[in-house]
């Protein structure tokens, strides 16, 4: 019943996903106004984000920030569903410059393994595309709740045509297969910028704010010796387009010391999420977790009552 039910899904992303790109358009800005209009979950959360990583910003320049976060958001999820369901090599033919290609095929070459770091930025699902194009790799996820959830994210991640994408849980046999794949040369997507569970992570800095952030990349580049490589697709221009980037990662985020690899992490993906503030997932109760002996009431807890 799972598979039926996840193949259902399908169907109806398939045909979600073929609307013409003007009536994707419209869709988004309408579920984007929807979402501020009913004071979804989405949208509060985004707006608690923008409060907590940009301070200084004035009521009315939050505000807009908001609507382009989430106007970009319901676009990207209509965009997704098209990536998901139409081939491969036609979704490619969206990214229009690819800038750091070079670093990716050196590391490639070198044979010491290569962990690409993809933070919640553009999107990544047609990063994900990108790179099994270019090798096989496998990429750490985080299962959802819901059974039918996951053998739907299995479905429309798999690629059928070359099996090229291997899909990990995070959890403590993925964590081995990714060290053997590493040391072995070969290919670890992740995305850094996920809540870890408690004991799995360090606080560190994030947009000026103490975050619980991912301790495994810089435990598996450590002892690996792996490349790590940061890269993202984003949009560009106000149809379907975008650029493909791919830059080094800062020395310490492979730093034996979790402090100084997870500041190292963190100020990566901020570098990153400040070049659009639209394009990040500020959908994502990030800042959650509050330090132990803190006493700090994360900054959610209100809402969640609501």
């Amino acid at each position: 019943m799972t598979d039926l039910v996840a193949r259902l899904l399908y169907l109806f992303a398939s045909a979600a996903g073929r609307l013409p790109w003007a009536w994707r358009r419209r869709i988004g800005d309408a579920l984007a106004w929807l979402s501020l209009r009913t004071g979804s979950r989405e949208s509060e959360v985004t707006l608690r984000n923008l409060e907590l990583a940009y301070p200084d910003l004035l009521p009315g320049q939050r505000a807009q920030w908001r609507r382009e976060v989430l106007r970009t958001t319901a676009l990207q999820t209509l965009e997704t569903l098209r990536l998901w369901t139409r081939p491969h090599a036609g979704n490619l033919a969206l990214i229009r410059e690819v800038h750091g290609e070079a670093l990716f095929d050196a590391a490639l070459a070198d044979g010491r393994g290569l962990i690409v770091a993809a933070p919640h930025f553009g999107n990544w699902e047609l990063l994900n595309q990108w790179l099994a194009a270019k090798t096989p790799l496998a990429i750490l996820y985080k299962p959802p709740e819901s059974a039918v959830g996951e053998a739907f994210l299995r479905l429309v991640r798999a690629d059928a045509d070359a099996g090229r994408i291997t899909q990990v849980r995070a959890e403590g046999a993925g964590v081995r297969q990714l060290f053997k794949r590493l040391q072995a040369g070969g290919v670890v997507g992740i995305l850094p910028d996920q809540q870890p569970k408690g004991g799995d992570g360090a606080f560190a800095p994030f947009f000026g704010v103490q975050a619980l952030t991912m301790t495994l990349l810089g435990r598996l580049a450590g002892r690996s010796g792996a490349t790590v490589l940061f890269a993202w697709c984003e949009r560009i221009g106000p149809g379907p387009a975008y650029a493909l980037r791919i830059e080094p990662a800062s020395p310490g985020i492979a730093d034996a010391d979790p402090a100084i690899a997870t500041a190292a992490l963190n100020a990566d993906v901020e570098r990153i999420a400040r070049r659009d503030p639209a394009q990040y997932q500020w959908t994502y109760k990030r800042f959650k977790a509050r330090p132990p002996g803190s006493d700090e009431r994360h900054p959610y807890a209100d809402l969640e009552r609501r």
